[in-house]
């Protein structure tokens, strides 16, 4: 696949579109979306034509219904006690962030946390392959989300060289059983793989190269990992054919059409518990205390922030 130069930068320009929308989404609080015109030269330069606004309408009025269900979700779970692992897998810039933070967008924190764990320590080398790992793994009321998990092995660690053929093996032999003991032990595991083209990764990775504030996201094992296309390729085909049990099947998300991806996901991910709206009392704020004897003491002005806003 060959992009011409207004190709490429009209794509660049839909994915800066797209970051613009991720933070509208973070500060957005009422429900109605309407597009930012009004005299932005380069918003207005960008893919805004009226489908592309409609699309964008849609995507926002699905993903807020979705996330007020995710809320449901996680009082479900709280109120419940469930414990659910959600392993986040998939190719470098294949979108896992950008589901797990919209997963998380409106949870609490202390519900649902995130583990990213970055490679193992000299020390954690020597421990059974799964120790670090289970550190994270969720109490009664909790959700963990593992941006990428013990996978690791079967993929960067197995394409890279960073494991040996017997450690390789002894994954695959342990792996199914590590999973089922969870779930016996009442940790429900669930599993997506995010796939996206060869076309699709090239063009994200360009992205990357031509936007400042994603250049950190390009680290030289993704780079190396972008020629070893087919390498991983093949170690996902073993991943996924090996590790594919009833009681944590994998799940893939068709991910090149990144906003797609995120809602199905997210709906997917509703439809595996059982969940159901806890009624919550009425909240009734209490009156605030006066009392007579009690003053306000000045802040001194030099420890205000400046106001160059």
């Amino acid at each position: 696949m060959s992009l011409s130069d207004a190709e490429l930068m009209q794509r660049i320009h839909n994915d800066l579109l797209d970051s613009y929308d991720e933070e509208l989404e973070l500060e957005l609080e009422d429900r109605n979306y309407e597009p930012v015109t009004g005299g932005d030269s380069l918003h207005e330069s960008l893919n805004n034509t009226p489908q592309a606004q409609e699309n964008r309408r849609t995507y926002f009025h699905e993903l807020f219904r979705l996330q007020a269900e995710l809320v449901k979700l996680q009082d479900w779970v709280a109120d419940t006690g469930h414990k659910v692992v959600i392993i986040f897998e998939g190719r470098d810039a294949a979108g896992k962030g950008g589901v797990i933070k919209r997963i998380t967008q409106r949870l609490n924190p202390r519900i649902c946390r995130v583990a990213a764990l970055p490679a193992p320590n000299e020390r954690e080398r020597t421990q059974w392959y799964f120790q670090r790992y289970v550190s994270h793994l969720p109490a009664a009321g909790e959700i963990l989300l593992f941006d990428r998990s013990w996978y690791n092995r079967a993929g960067v660690e197995r394409v890279m060289g960073f494991c040996t053929d017997e450690q390789y093996e002894e994954f695959f032999r342990t792996v199914p059983d590590f999973e089922r003991m969870l779930v016996r032990s009442g940790i429900q595991v669930i599993k997506y793989w995010f796939s996206i083209s060869d076309e699709e990764q090239h063009l994200r990775f360009l992205g990357r190269i031509h936007d400042p504030l994603k250049q950190w996201k390009l680290s030289p094992m993704d780079l190396e990992s972008r020629r070893r296309w087919e390498q991983y390729t093949k170690a996902k085909e073993v991943m996924l054919e090996r590790t594919h049990i009833t009681e944590a099947p994998w799940w893939v998300i068709e991910a090149v059409d990144k906003k797609k991806a995120r809602l199905n996901c997210i709906h997917h991910l509703l439809t595996q518990m059982p969940y159901e709206e806890i009624k919550r009392p009425l909240i009734e704020l209490p009156q605030r205390e006066h009392h007579d004897d009690y003053v306000r003491n000045p802040v001194p002005k030099e420890m205000f922030v400046p106001e160059i806003y």
